[in-house]
């Protein structure tokens, strides 16, 4: 039976470096895979650039139309809410800095602890408010699946635990570190073969689908 101390150790060391390997490897993989599949040529006489059609859907795509914004108000708000507040919370908090400064040699401004922070328990909240929403809209609710309420899971974890750990809720502080750090590991373990992947591969999709439109010299 490891003691606190040891337990946080081990997430600190052992633990975090086998995360880190299964994200790197699965993360590697997910993108061979993609790359592989490949297209078949397109004998079709270019109509249009594929660059510029793929660069301007980016764009657009990043943007909600009008219509779109109308019909699904909440969720694109809510979206854009908690992956703001999630980015600011992981690369702007000081002690999330120093460890990206080890593991790649540098690091970057912070910001002031109070507003990442507060940003944690906005993303928190909205987090809790997206599921309560998917579960009372039918359309919703009928197709989410396993895997959304396990991303849902690994995703909320590491900002819950990480509140405690920073505010020292419940437990030794030791523990609550360990407990933090440890959902972290979860979520970089599971990131390459579930949905979460989408953060790497959300960018290369729309510039995909743009530069065959931009192909055929139409809009995407």
């Amino acid at each position: 039976m490891m003691s606190e101390i040891e337990f946080l150790n081990w997430v600190r060391g052992q633990g975090f470096q086998i995360a880190v390997i299964i994200f790197i490897a699965g993360v590697i993989i997910r993108f061979a895979e993609i790359l592989l599949l490949g297209r078949k040529t397109n004998l079709a006489e270019a109509k249009g650039s594929e660059m510029g059609g793929g660069l301007r859907t980016v764009i657009t795509r990043s943007v909600p139309d009008r219509s779109t914004l109308k019909r699904s108000t909440f969720t694109i708000v809510a979206g854009y809410i908690f992956h703001i507040g999630l980015f600011i919370t992981i690369f702007f908090f000081a002690p999330h800095i120093l460890l990206f400064k080890d593991i790649i040699g540098f690091g970057w401004p912070s910001i002031p602890t109070p507003v990442v922070d507060a940003m944690a328990v906005i993303s928190i909240i909205t987090l809790l408010a997206i599921l309560v929403h998917r579960m009372r809209d039918n359309v919703l609710k009928f197709i989410t699946t396993k895997e959304d309420y396990l991303v849902w899971m690994l995703t909320i974890l590491p900002l819950i635990t990480g509140y405690m750990a920073f505010h020292r809720i419940g437990l030794t502080a030791p523990t609550l570190l360990a407990i933090h750090i440890l959902s972290v590991e979860l979520l970089l373990v599971a990131f390459p073969f579930t949905k979460l992947m989408h953060a790497f591969t959300l960018v290369l999709a729309r510039w995909y689908n743009g530069a065959i439109s931009g192909y055929r010299g139409v809009e995407s």
